[in-house]
């Protein structure tokens, strides 16, 4: 196990309020897993995982949206059936805006804690369940207006050098705010795909995610918005400084329906740009061994 895997424990997500934009299926923003062997149980210690991101969607007017996510990451020595209790936290901000139109906003969205359970397979396998809320705080014309129960469950193999993850999310949100365009947010399933192969300090390979929109709120369908759906690509590279660890990856949708982000063009796709960095702050063990790609 390496270094790097911690970061698997620390996504969190983005959306946007339908007041203002085209919400992402379940509060969850996709992709932001992609690149990490999310099923795989990491070394006892605490992490910082920050991951930066910004993408540009064609809706005429264009949306640009970036997301920071620093988080927190405790590996206890802990187990439940065998698994690796962690605990996760994050506090996302966001910056959103649309040219032409005035809308320009940033602040904090919805804050982030959540409980995982990891175990080792054997053979390489590793499998994990993460279940956690983002709550209803943060910047009014940012965040989701309502909470969100997350629940992931992730299937990774990290023997020699790859990293084959499948990453699946559902997400229920519920108490919607008064304020909301809408009586109820929606709902939705996420799927983050990696594909990498370590080469000494580096890491190569490609990444991909796509999303499809269930529970559409109330009165979507009399104002004109239909259920979103999208799926990207991108290559990553990745390499060791030992203890940190950088990532980068470049995605761009090929299919996306119904993601108009505060444009007229329903079906604009993103191209986004992320960076990931994970720096351990204290563990109980020696120094992590270099970069294996397992995430």
């Amino acid at each position: 196990m390496t270094l790097a895997a911690v970061a698997a424990a620390a996504f969190t997500s983005m959306t946007f309020d339908a007041n203002a934009a085209k919400p992402f299926p379940g509060t969850l923003q996709t992709g932001e897993t992609a690149g990490l062997a999310t099923g795989a149980p990491l070394p006892e210690g605490v992490y910082f995982v920050n991951t930066l991101s910004f993408g540009v969607r064609d809706t005429n007017p264009d949306a640009r949206f970036l997301v920071d996510v620093p988080a927190l990451v405790w590996a206890s020595p802990y187990s439940i059936g065998g698994g690796q209790i962690q605990i996760i936290g994050a506090l996302p901000m966001a910056h959103l805006s649309a040219r032409g139109t005035g809308f320009d906003e940033y602040g904090l969205y919805n804050p982030f804690l959540a409980g995982a359970i990891a175990w080792d397979l054997g053979n390489g396998f590793g499998f994990r369940w993460l279940s956690g809320f983002y709550f209803n705080a943060g910047d009014r014309d940012l965040r989701v207006p309502a909470t969100t129960w997350r629940n992931d469950a992730a299937l990774s193999y990290t023997a020699d050098g790859w990293n084959l993850t499948a990453n699946l999310t559902y997400a229920w949100t519920f108490g919607t705010s008064n304020y909301s365009a809408f009586d109820s947010t929606s709902n939705g399933f996420n799927l983050d795909l990696t594909a990498t192969k370590t080469f000494g300090k580096w890491e190569l390979g490609v990444v991909g995610f796509g999303s499809y929109e269930t529970g559409l709120p109330n009165g979507y369908n009399a104002a004109g918005i239909g259920r979103s759906k999208q799926f990207a690509l991108g290559p990553l590279v990745g390499y060791n400084f030992g203890p940190v660890i950088l990532q980068s990856y470049l995605t761009r949708d090929i299919y996306a329906k119904n993601q108009n982000l505060l444009g007229t063009k329903a079906d604009g796709k993103e191209t986004r740009f992320w960076t990931r960095v994970i720096i351990p702050l204290w563990s109980p063990e020696k120094p992590m061994a270099p970069l294996v790609t397992k995430y």
